[in-house]
């Protein structure tokens, strides 16, 4: 239904052609107004496009930040190739002493023994001495009549035998004769002797011998020795 029109006609012009000023706004429970009540909220509408980016700042450029905390370790990379070899480090300081004695026991060699027997030794081969006075490292053997060297160095041989019959003593080395002695019988027992320095390198082999004139025996209070020592190793 339209709205109700006030007597005296439309609009604010009276009979007399006389303008008059506006009404005041109508009452909302006045009977001629033309306002009905407030409607429902409407529905909201789609959202707008995105504006166009705006243009770049003109104020200065700020200071720089500090510093972020150390981020989380990353995971190990491949190993790489081989560096060059260094160089030598400085010698090392002195190691402690060894045990007392060791050394110089391996550094030792003596032997001294006797032919006990009145048979006369075989010519051209080895004498064998078959008792032992003294024998450090066993380097005298007893079945061959043979001394072996095992440190190389400067070595002392000496013997000194009886025979009642004429005597020649040959000193050997490795099958080659170093020195001889020959004492011809005079009495019934008689004493012989002889020695002399030989360089030994290691496996060296000395014995004495005897040719045709072999009267050596090795008799109660009449002994044949033979002795060897090393002077200083090299």
């Amino acid at each position: 239904m339209g709205c109700p029109v006030r007597a005296g006609g439309l609009g604010n012009t009276w009979d007399r052609g006389e303008t008059q000023a506006a009404d005041p706004a109508p009452h909302p429970h006045d009977p001629y107004s033309c306002y009905g009540a407030p409607g429902l909220p409407g529905m909201p509408g789609i959202p707008g496009r995105d504006g166009r980016d705006g243009l770049k700042g003109l104020g200065p450029k700020g200071m720089k930040g500090d510093p972020g905390p150390p981020g989380p370790p990353g995971k190990p990379g491949h190993a790489g190739a081989p560096g060059a070899m260094g160089a030598p480090g400085a010698p090392g300081s002195a190691g402690p002493p060894g045990v007392s004695g060791s050394f110089q026991q391996r550094q030792q060699s003596a032997f001294s023994v006797t032919r006990q027997t009145s048979q006369y030794p075989l010519k051209n081969v080895p004498v064998v001495f078959n008792h032992v006075i003294t024998n450090t490292n066993h380097d005298y053997n007893t079945t061959t009549g043979k001394f072996t060297c095992r440190l190389p160095g400067v070595y002392y041989f000496v013997f000194h035998s009886s025979h009642t019959a004429n005597l020649c003593v040959i000193l050997h080395k490795n099958h080659r004769s170093m020195a001889s002695f020959c004492d011809h019988k005079t009495n019934s027992m008689q004493v012989s002797s002889g020695g002399t320095l030989l360089r030994l390198a290691a496996a060296d082999e000395v014995w004495l011998g005897v040719n045709d004139y072999n009267g050596m025996v090795g008799i109660a209070n009449s002994d044949s020795i033979f002795s060897g020592f090393l002077l200083f190793p090299e």
